[in-house]
């Protein structure tokens, strides 16, 4: 744990791209393996910083019935900041230290341990948690997954006005080549789009099917490469394949990953 290093989780967002399933629950609460995703963040920081905190608006008061106590939240009104307004509106509480930022929708495995990435940084540029994608790179072939180290001397330049770190900073540090790209060779999924969110939970259980706690599976029912969140039903004589049970809803993923959202 260093003191010095604040670790920010990104919570705030709509979802509107894992949608119909954000019309349940916020985003950040979705889980995956069982867990909220929000907590999953909280967690692959915690270790390495001094305090974490949590910024909120879409489904707050959800999140911040959820969140453990100690965190900090940073509630923001009337309107989403990005990831760049939120730090800014954060500055008070940083107090000039730099950040460890993560996002909460970002799915990575359980071993993955940050004490590398945190360890090996100049303390000067951007460093920036990477996957080799030549399809999606945001910098070349490298895509950016959700995890970033940020100098105190570049955060303190941040308004809380609505904005993103790619269009204030990233893109200038990039062109002035003072971005540092870390490839992380291990698991990663962007849970934005419910294709995206079963394939995390497939990609956590080894291919199995997850079934939350005080989900009710009946005798006969046939469970297939699928989510059942906690409290779902899935009834006898009932085939789920390829699909997400989610309180009253049903979430269909096909093979062109166009999501079918059907009432139960």
């Amino acid at each position: 744990m260093d003191d010095s290093l604040a670790g920010v989780v990104l919570a705030a967002g709509a979802g509107r791209r894992l949608a119909p399933l954000t019309r349940l629950r916020p985003k950040a609460l979705c889980p995956v393996g069982g867990q909220p995703l929000v907590d999953r963040a909280v967690a692959r920081i915690e270790p390495h910083v001094g305090d974490v905190a949590v910024n909120l608006h879409h489904g707050a008061a959800a999140l911040h019935a959820h969140l453990d106590p100690r965190l900090h939240r940073s509630f923001e009104a009337p309107e989403a900041l990005g990831t760049a307004g939120a730090l800014g509106a954060l500055r008070p509480w940083l107090a000039g230290r730099d950040v460890l930022l993560t996002n909460s929708d970002a799915w990575f495995p359980d071993d993955l341990d940050l004490g590398a990435f945190v360890a090996g940084w100049d303390g000067d540029r951007v460093r920036l948690l990477c996957v080799d994608d030549p399809v999606r790179g945001d910098f070349g072939r490298a895509r950016y997954c959700g995890v970033a180290l940020l100098p105190a001397r570049l955060v303190a330049r941040l308004e809380a006005t609505p904005s993103g770190l790619y269009e204030v900073q990233w893109r200038a540090e990039a062109l002035e080549g003072r971005l540092d790209l870390v490839v992380h060779p291990g698991g990663f999924v962007d849970c934005g789009t419910p294709a995206d969110y079963l394939r995390a939970n497939l990609a956590a259980s080894g291919g199995a099917s997850v079934v939350g706690a005080g989900a009710r599976v009946h005798p006969g029912a046939t469970v297939v490469r699928s989510v059942v969140w906690d409290g779902a039903e899935v009834a006898a004589g009932e085939v789920l394949v390829d699909a997400v049970r989610a309180g009253p809803l049903t979430v269909l993923i096909r093979g062109d990953e166009t999501p079918i959202g059907l009432g139960t």
